[in-house]
């Protein structure tokens, strides 16, 4: 059973050619960088190959650093249907890898997580990872998709405990 004081959770960063993935780990208040990464499949391989990649890195990554919840950022919706719709395949790849492992599995918008993390929901990438580093200070530069993902994290340690609060 899960302590409610002290858990991890792994955020995640959708993407068909870079799925970004952070770990943190939550100790009452007080938050701390545990790994991060990047999951890239071949630009070669075929469509159905690339998703398997994405679903077993995941799995992969749940493995090996036990995270007690997961947080996966909503996908944004761009101007090329197409484009959207593989990248809702690369995001569902990120939602069942953790519900497989028994993992409650939360949702946020972009602009949520951004809002949780910088203060601002129109916040860039570089005062996301500004403040990625400033509050996981040992993560060292994680690179755009992983300090995204560790964003991602970040934003549900704090809404689910305004959430849990709410509900009090």
């Amino acid at each position: 059973m899960m302590n409610t004081n002290r858990f991890r959770i792994l955020g995640l960063d959708p993407g068909l050619v870079r799925t970004g993935w952070g770990v943190v780990s939550v100790d009452g208040n007080r938050l701390s960088h545990v790994a991060h990464g990047v999951i890239s499949p071949s630009a070669k391989a075929d469509f159905a190959e690339r998703l398997l990649v994405l679903f077993d890195g995941v799995t992969q990554v749940i493995a090996d650093h036990g995270p007690d919840e997961a947080a996966v950022e909503e996908v944004f919706v761009n101007m090329n249907p197409s484009s959207t719709l593989k990248l809702g395949h690369a995001r569902a790849a990120s939602l069942i890898a953790p519900a497989k492992a028994g993992l409650p599995v939360a949702e946020y918008a972009t602009r949520a997580v951004k809002k949780a993390v910088v203060g601002a929901g129109a916040a860039d990438k570089g005062q996301i990872g500004f403040m990625v580093r400033r509050l996981l200070p040992t993560c060292g530069d994680p690179g755009e998709d992983a300090a995204d993902a560790l964003a991602v994290a970040i934003a549900h340690a704090h809404l689910r405990r305004s959430m849990q609060m709410g509900a009090a």
